[in-house]
């Protein structure tokens, strides 16, 4: 560890001036304390914002979601009105980290959080994420985990976020305060790809406080779920996983939302999927014939080429999940 100046913001305006000033926001900490601890992150001030309005859950328009940046993981997970209208979302939650740093972290924080990439908290080894210009270790590395899609010369690191895979299903958009003003950014958008630049990984400008992630009124019923596949059943990163959502109207899909986790570097929407889906009837046969369309563009790496047929078969199993076929 190292010195560092840390102090408390009493107002959004106060954050927003720290945060201008080069401060770095910290909440829950339970990511940037790490990486202060392992000499990846070296701010110089921090501040904290755990005491600002932005911990509520609202619905809005006919049932859309808002969700403060300072709601806890825990509280999201757990209320009614998210457990209802998108369990897609309480289940990635659920499915994510421990209890007791579900507790802690934030929904702002996650969908904020770096890469789990060994090499990117290796601070000896070359990361053009952590260092650019240094190099990718893990592309001739060890890199079983690493991402198939979205990939770039510069950068093979997969997202670690699975409830950002959620939210990128759903079309969810940040709302963002700074000096200028508010501004909504849709999440596609929000997480960038790494291309020449992968040190750049939100669309977000300095000062920038993240006030809230809002899902949008979709059509009812809708019926959504998330599925993780992992190395083991507790406190791991996920190999693959994909959230879905499906809205059914007379017996034909009318709306599909799918997206995929760990494999993308951003979570991954898979637009070939959702269109081979709408305007069918849910079917044995339509089910793998849409997953079949999930790995489109991959690009596998020495180690992790299983991850094309296993992010097929990980689609496809929700999709019968959720589609109400077995």
């Amino acid at each position: 560890m190292y010195p560092f100046d840390i102090s408390k913001a009493s107002d959004t305006r106060e954050a927003l001036h720290a945060g201008s000033q080069g401060g770095r926001y910290i909440a829950g900490g339970t990511t940037l304390v790490d990486l202060i601890r392992e000499n990846v992150e070296r701010p110089e001030t921090l501040v904290d914002i755990t005491g600002l309005p932005l911990d509520e859950i609202t619905v809005t328009g006919r049932g859309g979601l808002r969700i403060g940046a300072l709601v806890t993981m825990a509280e999201a997970a757990a209320h009614r009105k998210v457990r209802t209208l998108y369990p897609v979302i309480s289940q990635a939650l659920e499915l994510s980290a421990s209890a007791q740093l579900r507790n802690m972290a934030t929904i702002g924080g996650n969908i904020m959080q770096r890469t789990r990439c060994t090499y990117f908290r290796d601070v000896t080894a070359a990361c053009n994420k952590r260092d650019p210009g240094s190099g990718c270790a893990a592309r001739e590395g060890f890199n079983r985990t690493h991402a198939i899609l979205g990939t770039s010369e510069d950068c093979v690191a997969t997202h670690p976020s699975d409830v950002a895979v959620a939210f990128a299903a759903l079309e969810a958009s940040v709302h963002l305060l700074g000096q200028d003003g508010e501004r909504r950014v849709p999440f596609s958008d929000f997480l960038l790809r790494p291309g020449s630049t992968p040190n750049r990984e939100q669309a977000i400008r300095r000062g920038d406080l993240i006030t809230a992630v809002e899902i949008p009124a979709l059509p009812r019923p809708l019926t959504s779920g998330y599925l993780k596949v992992r190395d083991r059943q507790s406190y791991e990163f996920a190999l693959t996983s994909a959230a879905v959502a499906l809205h059914l109207r007379g017996g034909v899909i009318r709306e599909a939302m799918v997206a995929a986790g760990g494999v993308g570097t951003v979570p991954w929407k898979l637009p070939a999927v959702e269109q081979h889906l709408i305007g069918e009837r849910p079917s044995d046969a339509l089910w793998p014939a849409a997953a079949e369309r999930a790995a489109d563009g991959a690009r596998p790496l020495a180690h992790n080429g299983f991850k094309v047929e296993l992010l097929k078969r990980t689609v496809e199993r929700q999709l019968r999940t959720v589609g109400g076929t077995k």
